[in-house]
């Protein structure tokens, strides 16, 4: 354990987070998202929620700013509906850390498992929500002495 770090940031999401440079993005996939089709460095938060973890991220990264959506996540199928309290739930924490962050983006599903083959890594969660993946970008990060 480590002092201001969630106990939901395991060591080796704490590695990626620091080994992500400006630009990077992030997929915080649900259980059931195909990750290990699509990329190469996939981490297991099993058992833990995506809102729970973008709680535990955000404090330790910034999004970025330079970009009209830093935050993405998979539109509904057609025929599909979209459950809007998952966005709600999402929204509620990155707007908790960061309140002038931009609408989140929807993109097509395939679009979407294109910008997860480019991510720097994919996290599958716990999340059983239908269309519950999201894409964070990370921004530049601030440097203080």
């Amino acid at each position: 354990m480590l002092i201001g770090v969630s106990p939901v940031i395991s060591p080796e999401l704490l590695s990626i987070l620091h080994q992500m440079g400006h630009g990077d993005e992030l997929v915080l996939s649900d259980a059931f998202f195909p990750a290990y089709s699509f990329n190469g460095r996939v981490i297991r938060s099993d058992g833990i929620s995506v809102d729970a973890l973008l709680d535990g991220i955000l404090p330790l990264i910034t999004l970025d700013e330079y970009v009209a959506s830093p935050v993405i996540m998979m539109d509904a199928v057609s025929g599909d509906t979209l459950d809007p309290s998952v966005e709600r739930r999402y929204r509620t924490v990155i707007e908790k850390h960061y309140p002038k962050t931009p609408a989140t983006e929807r993109i097509e599903r395939f679009a979407f498992y294109e910008r997860a083959k480019r991510a720097f890594a994919v996290v599958i969660t716990g999340e059983t929500a239908k269309y519950g993946n999201i894409i964070i970008k990370k921004g530049v990060t601030p440097f203080k002495l």
